[in-house]
């Protein structure tokens, strides 16, 4: 029987690199001893033999860049938003089937809409449209970022409220997870003052807006004071 061989123990001191794990510093324009000298490894004098930034990204010597290339066609809007569309049909399904419910006191939003399936991707916020509204049998209540007009018609014939309320991606990333560590950011575009300003958008800026919401819990004393702040800065 082969004697037993003991593995040497290991301690700090007996610590060392894997073979061929570190290498030395490569030291250029050192000398001709170092076997880095004269070029210090760049090769003869080029474009990139010099330091410095060398020439830009998407330059390729001289000859027509293929960003020239191809054509350009159409036009990209930097300031368009993508919203999420939701018919009135199938909010109203989903609250027959129990997967949503809407009170006055807990509206339906985003993170609702979302945790539910209803939307499978808020996007830049969600949109209620009117399709389907004579299904409609429940008063809603519902803060969102959009509204069609009949939408709006439709949710207040059956007695529900709807609110149209800015969100930017932060302040709608804390709307989905549920959180209120921050405070919600509020338009700075003209664009989106004035839309959210006006009464018939059903605009969270609108002060006929917030004093038909006024009893409700869920409405914000902030809105009110940027209703008054945006809208004096409007019409200057």
């Amino acid at each position: 029987m082969a004697p037993k061989v003991r593995a040497p123990r290991i301690t700090l001191a007996s610590l060392k690199p894997a073979p061929g794990s570190q290498q030395n510093q490569k030291r250029v324009g050192r000398g001709q001893g170092s076997g880095y000298g004269g070029t210090a490894g760049r090769g003869a004098n080029g474009q990139k033999s010099r330091s410095g930034p060398g020439p830009r990204p998407g330059f390729e010597g001289g000859q027509t860049p293929i960003t020239k290339l191809f054509p350009k066609r159409g036009f990209v809007n930097q300031n368009a938003k993508l919203w999420a569309p939701v018919n009135l049909e199938r909010i109203q399904h989903w609250i027959d089937q129990g997967r949503l419910s809407s009170s006055p006191e807990q509206p339906i939003t985003a993170r609702e809409l979302l945790q539910s399936g209803c939307v499978h991707d808020v996007h830049d916020g969600i949109k209620i449209l009117g399709d389907g509204a004579a299904k409609l049998k429940t008063s809603l209540y519902i803060v969102a970022s959009r509204a069609s007009q009949s939408a709006i018609s439709a949710i207040e014939d059956k007695g529900g409220k709807v609110l149209c309320k800015y969100h930017n991606k932060l302040a709608l990333q804390q709307t989905v997870k549920g959180s209120q560590d921050q405070v919600d950011a509020a338009p700075t575009r003209r664009a989106d003052i004035v839309w959210y300003g006006q009464h018939h958008n059903r605009g969270y800026l609108s002060p006929t807006t917030l004093a038909s919401l006024d009893h409700l819990p869920w409405v914000d004393e902030r809105w009110k004071t940027l209703a008054k702040q945006l809208g004096a800065w409007k019409k200057q």
